[in-house]
């Protein structure tokens, strides 16, 4: 609401930021109710049909959810690296398209998983009680790179690019306040690119750990089935499923909550001011 509503916000990065909001709301919505009760039953009440429907959407989902995360990675990248390049070619129509193509993308790719491993056509004959789907070893390799690897290694590059960025425009700033002279200034401007730098590295390593801390359970899960009984692979995989789950939950605090002109817009919406004419010129953001 808040990025669709203000033409300030209407910028390529919140336009995956809406995307990544979507998705994440389709998890909470549509997987991790049933998930969690399957999580706290132990079996599987909804059916063979609520079973086919919540792999697919959690399998979509997630790999959406996860390649997101990556664009944004990307996003970032550019828009620090080369500001001119990123403001004169990267457009908000052009994000559109990138998006919705891996969306579309994520869709394809989590179908023909399913399907080349037999889950549509074995889903009306499972047991009752189980909504576990059998994903070859090919695939799970497969899966894992993709999904997993792939994403994985490009936030962990271009996160340490953008804190190395981060650091070298600290000490530019540095450097040009201490040729002033001034101790004054050399004072403030020596403590004030410290901060930054800190809170740089707070909120990337909070990024990454948060982010690993969900995913690399769940992945590390679904490569070892062979090497342990299947019902204890199946309670680690549930547990570890819900974890990944538990990511989309994480992700609008650490995306949307981290930024005052979220908090300006929260407040904006939640006080009807949005009602008011002209409402979606206000500047929410400094």
């Amino acid at each position: 609401m808040s990025v669709c509503h203000f033409k300030q916000l209407h910028t390529p990065t919140n336009v995956l930021l809406v995307y990544l909001a979507i998705t994440d709301f389709f998890v909470g919505v549509f997987v991790m109710p049933m998930q969690f009760i399957w999580l706290i039953e132990s079996c599987w009440f909804f059916g063979a049909v609520a079973c086919a429907f919540f792999n697919f959407v959690s399998f979509h989902l997630t790999c959406a959810s996860v390649h997101i995360v990556a664009l944004i990675a990307v996003d970032r990248c550019m828009a620090l690296s080369d500001p001119f390049f990123y403001s004169k070619k990267i457009t908000v129509n052009l994000i559109l398209i990138i998006a919705t193509v891996e969306w579309l993308f994520s869709m394809a790719y989590n179908f023909a998983l399913l399907y080349c491993n037999g889950f549509f056509t074995d889903a009306l004959t499972l047991c009752p009680y189980t909504c576990l789907i059998a994903v070859d070893e090919i695939w799970s390799w497969v899966d894992f790179v993709i999904v997993f690897v792939l994403p994985c290694s490009v936030m962990f590059v271009l996160y340490l690019i953008i804190f190395g960025i981060a650091r070298k425009h600290a000490t530019a700033i540095r450097a040009a306040a201490n040729a002033q002279g001034n101790p004054n200034n050399r004072q403030t401007s020596h403590n004030v690119p410290k901060r930054s730098e800190r809170k740089a590295a707070k909120v990337l390593g909070i990024l990454v750990s948060v982010f690993l801390l969900c995913v690399v359970p769940y992945y590390i899960a679904s490569v070892i089935p062979g090497s342990i009984s299947p019902k204890i692979f199946e309670e680690v995989l549930n547990i570890t499923s819900a974890l990944l789950y538990l990511n989309s939950l994480f992700n609008p605090i650490i995306y949307a909550l981290f930024y005052p002109w979220f908090q300006k817009c929260m407040k904006i919406i939640f006080s009807c001011q949005i009602c008011s004419p002209a409402s979606s010129l206000m500047h929410v953001k400094g």
